[in-house]
């Protein structure tokens, strides 16, 4: 499908979806966007969107539905709901969702499609608000392969590494594994960083050792380099989701028979954060109920 040919329709303009529509509007596609906070789509009109008042407005003036949304029942209510995305868009729809669910969940929107005559396929993302803006994502792609043919063009505006799966649900598995190890990875690094500070050692000088040695991740890097250390926790991708995602893939690892698993320890941290209102930082304030235990603090060295 050409790019002149797309009228793509993006539902959920948010921290990720928001930049995303600026790198369509970039590469010259129309678009059509809606968002129930309505103050955060002014600065993409101003680029050159459109505004839908509904979403039912939105798919049935879109050929290509995107949403990019927070939780699985976001994406249940878009999709499903009374004038949602598939009672209302056209036959030969081709939808997009960008948001981390269990695979049952894009495979019942899937199914709820297919009846419809419209195609649906979990496309979830890893890489960050920097990874949107600079169109450097990694897409994982699950469902009817001659529909992600079709938008390829359209994700590899978005993307660095396109992947396609499989049938409906594989996207969502690959993200799953993929925020698996965000989760033990991120829990993993704070733990060392909070040990290493503890007894005695500069968090600074310890980090520099860690990041040339086997120890080094690339949560380890992130979380250090752009949170802890300067203290700056403002959200790239919240404690919240994070621990949404760990939950779910616990759950698969589950089904698999795999019994005892470093994700259960890492949802726990996670949900201890959440607790002491955290929330709503970034995943690598996960470090902070752990400083709070052992009366630390992971900075910078400020002599």
């Amino acid at each position: 499908m050409e790019t002149k040919e797309m009228k793509v329709g993006f539902i959920g303009t948010g921290v990720m979806g928001a930049r995303m529509v600026k790198r369509l509007l970039a590469a010259d596609y129309l678009v059509i966007v809606y968002n129930r906070s309505i103050e955060k789509t002014e600065p993409l009109v101003k680029l050159g969107a459109k505004r839908a008042g509904t979403i039912a407005e939105l798919a049935q003036c879109s050929n290509v539905i995107c949403t990019c949304l927070s939780m699985p029942d976001d994406v249940i209510d878009v999709y499903l709901q009374k004038g949602g995305v598939i009672e209302s868009a056209w036959p030969g729809t081709i939808c997009l969702d960008f948001t981390t669910v269990g695979p049952d969940t894009s495979r019942m929107v899937a199914n709820e499609a297919e009846g419809k005559g419209i195609y649906f396929l979990d496309a979830p993302v890893s890489g960050g608000p920097e990874g949107a803006e600079q169109g450097t994502l990694t897409i994982m792609v699950g469902g009817v392969k001659s529909a992600w043919e079709r938008v390829l063009p359209l994700l590899n505006v978005l993307g660095e590494m396109v992947e396609y799966l499989g049938p409906s649900g594989s996207g969502s598995v690959a993200k799953l594994i993929n925020q698996y190890l965000v989760a033990v990875h991120s829990v993993a690094a704070s733990e060392a960083m909070v040990a290493g500070t503890a007894l005695g050692l500069d968090a600074e000088q310890l980090y520099r050792i860690l990041k040339a040695s086997y120890g080094d991740s690339r949560m380890l890097r992130r979380h250090m380099e752009q949170y802890v250390l300067p203290r700056k926790f403002e959200p790239g991708g919240a404690v919240k989701y994070v621990h949404k995602d760990a939950r779910l893939a616990n759950q698969l690892m589950g089904a698999i028979g795999i019994k005892r698993f470093l994700g259960q320890i890492a949802e726990e941290a996670f949900a201890s954060a959440m607790e002491q209102g955290l929330s709503d930082l970034d995943m690598s304030a996960v470090i902070q109920p752990l400083e709070k235990r052992c009366n630390v603090t992971v900075k910078k060295n400020e002599m």
